[in-house]
């Protein structure tokens, strides 16, 4: 199929562009830059240049194309993002973006839209044994008013997407990433690491449903050929792990020390949102995603295989 990526050039943009490509699947990448252009060129796919913010522009540079899908893998987060406002411009990516993407989608006469989500829609905050699963009530209203303000993105994002759906022109489906890791990301943290100035709230006792970048991408091809119109998919890895896990484990592989711990109301008087991020509990089910897209994490089923991975990758 002809697919057109929003985000084309991003962290999961670029192994999906690879993806699809290996896969015998056209690429159109849509993308704000002319440099980002030439990138796209280089790795077989046809670049478009518009910003999804700005819909008459995006409307202007898709006229006269065709696609089969759309995929909306924007965000806007060129850092690891420690306080509430770093968050701002991703949620209007996904409120705003979203239905300009989805007009995009409709101009292409695309039948099929797949979009980035997060499992940290279902709420920030401790979620204990329980295992979260599609079924489970998504995107609450939040705890305070910044944290409203991040679930609102994926409450709109979601919604716009199944009110297409249910409308009939076209097939929505929703992706709901676990925390997204892989060479790109570890490199700095690696480098945080070695300064001693990635601090983890109360110890890193909270539990992640983290997942590798080039699995995330192979979930998109899944969702393409195989998502249910209307269904939203679990994407995270086989085993959940506590952050002081992670962290230890990523440290001990790149020979640096291991994390600071401060109390979560000292960390939040610095970092709100990294702590209400890596504070939040919770165990999430990939078996929907198992079950109907055929998808399984296979470049890193767990942290461990993943952390390794992304090391040997760097030349660490």
């Amino acid at each position: 199929m002809k697919v057109l990526i929003a985000g084309a050039t991003g962290a999961l943009g670029v192994p999906l562009v690879r993806a699809l490509i290996a896969g015998g699947h056209q690429v159109i990448g849509l993308t704000r830059t002319p440099d980002n252009g030439r990138s796209l060129s280089a790795l077989g796919a046809q670049p478009v240049v518009a910003d999804a913010m700005d819909r008459d522009s995006l409307l202007r540079a898709v006229d006269g194309l065709h696609a089969d899908a759309v995929v909306h893998a924007l965000t806007a987060l060129k850092k690891t993002p420690l306080r509430h406002r770093d968050m701002y411009q991703t949620n209007a990516l996904r409120e705003v973006g979203t239905a300009n993407l989805l007009a995009a989608a409709r101009a292409v006469d695309a039948r099929k839209f797949v979009a980035e989500s997060m499992t940290m829609g279902y709420g920030y905050g401790d979620w204990g044994q329980q295992v979260l699963t599609e079924d489970c009530p998504f995107a609450p209203p939040g705890r305070s008013q910044e944290l409203e303000r991040h679930l609102a993105g994926f409450r709109v994002l979601e919604r716009q997407l199944f009110e297409a759906t249910q409308a009939g022109w076209i097939e929505g489906v929703s992706l709901r990433y676990g925390a997204f890791y892989g060479p790109a990301s570890i490199r700095p943290i690696i480098q945080m690491l070695r300064r001693r100035s990635l601090p983890l709230p109360d110890g890193g006792r909270a539990v992640m449903s983290w997942i590798y970048i080039e699995d995330a991408a192979a979930a998109i091809v899944a969702a393409l050929e195989r998502g249910k119109p209307g269904q939203a998919y679990n994407i995270v890895d086989d085993e959940p792990v506590r952050v002081r896990d992670f962290f230890a484990l990523l440290a001990r592989q790149s020979h640096t020390p291991m994390p600071l711990s401060l109390p979560a109301w000292v960390m939040r008087l610095v970092a709100p949102y990294g702590t209400d991020f890596f504070a939040t509990t919770m165990r999430v089910s990939n078996a929907r995603a198992a079950r109907e897209l055929g998808w399984k994490p296979a470049a890193a089923p767990t942290y461990h295989e993943g952390i390794q991975r992304a090391i040997q990758a760097l030349g660490q």
